[in-house]
């Protein structure tokens, strides 16, 4: 049977995992009842159905006019950019997605670039024109020019272009949905310009990992393409690592991706993306090769993280109580195993305690907290930093290119709160009431400040950021600007004591809550930090009664997720995350630890 090899490449929220959907409906894939009844099936993961986001890479295949198509669905976001790279090693061509209103965004930019540093066949899928404000052509010319600026050959940059509603399963070579009828013109697109992959059946065996999976009855499942030659069931090959050392081992399976599930086969040849298990140590980026002539396949090259977190275990009052897994053997173990699936992330044990943990940004961080506490791992997590480099005694630091769009009477609070934390303006023009702004700005400028851009501007601003690239350190790291309400004293919040407050700051609590001494329960309105007590019951006596003063209005708490934890915390601070339970707590727990640390003034 003939192959096509494609990935599936876009900003966030463009449709992919959408069009992927009708893909599958509209061929010859035979789904079962529960993945038939729900929408994004390739987004099987908890968290991407919570967020509406792909965060891991998936493989489906579809048969079409006897022709399999290999599909790679991809995450957007920026911090994902190293499932992207990878994955992209293993096709040939890419269906690229812009939205009809939106066109191309800052990671169209990014996965545009890594397709075409591969030489992939692009064809272009000018996306959602069923939206009411689209604007066709305006899509189609900027992304004519951003080819251009990518650098791309005049062969690539005459790509084939289709419209399409991926929600509607229509498409066609035309912007006229009307016209549509069904998505057999994107599958015929595929099977006429994506190319049959490349490779020698007659070559000694070259597999590349990719991927990694596990199941209960195969053990460790590693997926990726066969470059050259073919591969049987049982059949006995070498494991190259790294490194380059070899190592005998049999397979035990042999699976190929059969819509999205992964059948048995005695047999798979070139361009074929396959699932093998029976090698318990395999990792990503290694190649599995012919027994009697191994040759390792170049090594996968992914950027550097630009953000450490430091992991370490919860050492609060409460720990313990919520967790499953708590002990520092327990968290090691989970973080290193992480390691084999993630090719972004770094972890270190760091000789002051805990472990320092790696990766591509904030929000891929979270993301593995997020997962840790939800399989019942309970630990606790430093302030974001960012990674420094030195070159010729000089320290250089990571910086950010971050595109916005906000409406023109947000603008001028967006530019001089982004002057403050070190931003360079690039570009700034304003049409139709919009205002764009492209800056260029540190990686820890940007710490803690979309909460702000969110309040600075209603709630309308978009912003999309970006890695640029490590320059010279020019200023100083602003600090966080309002200090913390501190519980004084352990127990359980009331409202008599929180209303006493509440006129300090902004509380995250409300009436009711056990708190512990040295816990954050809200943010001061001014700089320095003020060791308050939320536990305080109103006193009865003679002259009082329970019901006066009842009428005193209580503000609703803000709710803080982990992200906003992450980016509220400070030095002297540190996140608590257990499977029931995100909280802010102050490294030293007492208010005479704390002034002697820090010399702050307490009230």
């Amino acid at each position: 049977m003939k192959i096509r090899n494609i990935a599936i490449i876009a900003h966030v929220d463009h449709g992919k995992t959408t069009l992927v959907d009708s893909l599958l409906r509209q061929s010859e894939t035979k789904l079962n009842k529960e993945v038939a009844s729900v929408n994004c099936i390739m987004d099987s993961n908890e968290l991407e159905r919570e967020r509406g986001i792909t965060i891991f890479s998936k493989n489906a295949s579809v048969i079409w006019r006897g022709v399999k198509i290999n599909i790679i669905d991809t995450p957007g976001h920026a911090d994902f950019g190293g499932e992207v790279e990878r994955v992209l090693k293993m096709a040939e061509g890419s269906l690229l997605l812009v939205d009809a209103q939106d066109g191309p965004m800052p990671q169209t930019r990014f996965v545009l670039k890594k397709a075409l540093e591969l030489n992939h066949k692009i064809i272009v899928v000018i996306n959602k024109i069923d939206k009411p404000i689209s604007d066709i052509n305006k899509a189609l010319n900027d992304t004519f020019d951003l080819f251009i600026d990518l650098g791309a050959s005049e062969k690539t940059a005459n790509f084939p272009v289709l419209y399409t509603s991926s929600r509607m399963g229509k498409s066609g070579l035309e912007p006229h949905l009307h016209l549509m009828h069904d998505i057999t013109p994107l599958f015929d697109e595929i099977i006429r310009y994506i190319p049959e992959p490349e490779g020698d059946i007659n070559l000694p065996l070259q597999m590349l990992v990719t991927s990694i999976n596990w199941d209960n009855y195969k053990g460790r499942v590693a997926t990726g393409r066969i470059y050259n030659g073919k591969i049987n069931a049982g059949q006995e090959v070498i494991k190259i690592d790294r490194e380059g050392r070899m190592k005998r081992c049999r397979l035990t399976s042999l699976m190929t991706f059969q819509g999205l599930a992964q059948t048995e086969v005695g047999e798979a040849v070139t361009g074929e993306i396959v699932s093998i298990a029976g090698i318990p140590d395999v990792t990503i980026g290694e190649t599995i090769a012919d027994i009697n002539t191994p040759i390792a396949l170049p090594l996968i090259k992914i950027e550097e993280p630009t953000v450490k977190i430091n992991f370490s275990v919860n050492s609060s009052p409460f720990a313990g109580r919520e967790g499953q897994f708590t002990t520092s053997r327990q968290i090691r173990e989970r973080l290193y195993k992480e390691l084999e699936n993630d090719v972004a992330l770094k972890v270190e044990d760091n000789p002051s305690g805990g472990w320092v943990v790696s990766g591509r940004g904030e929000f891929h961080l979270a993301i593995l907290i997020e997962r840790l506490r939800r399989e019942g791992y309970e630990l606790q997590v430093s302030q974001p930093q960012v990674i420094t480099k030195t070159i010729e005694g000089k320290k250089f630091i990571p910086y950010e290119e971050i595109f916005i769009s906000v409406p023109e009477k947000y603008s001028g609070a967006v530019i001089q709160k982004l002057g403050s934390r070190n931003g360079q303006m690039k570009k700034m023009e304003t049409k139709e009431g919009i205002t764009y702004l492209e800056f260029i700005i540190p990686t820890y400028g940007l710490f803690g400040y979309r909460r702000e851009f969110m309040t600075d501007t209603r709630g309308h601003g978009i912003m999309n950021n970006l890695f640029y690239s490590y320059l010279a350190e020019s200023g100083e790291w602003k600090k966080r600007e309002r200090g913390s309400l501190v519980a004084c004293e352990s127990g359980t919040t009331r409202l008599y004591g929180l209303t006493s407050i509440q006129s300090r700051g902004e509380l995250f609590y409300g009436a009711g809550v056990h708190v512990y001494k040295g816990q954050v329960i809200g943010q001061n309105s001014r700089k320095e930090d003020i060791w308050v007590n939320a536990c305080k019951e109103k006193q009865l006596s003679n002259m009082r009664s329970k019901g006066e003063g009842g009428m005193e209005h209580f503000n609703v708490p803000r709710t803080i997720s982990l992200e906003d934890a992450l980016e509220y915390i400070d030095d002297s601070e540190l996140v608590e995350v257990t499977p029931k339970s995100v909280r802010i707590r102050k490294i030293a727990l007492s208010q005479l630890e704390s002034k002697r640390s820090r010399r702050i003034p307490v009230g």
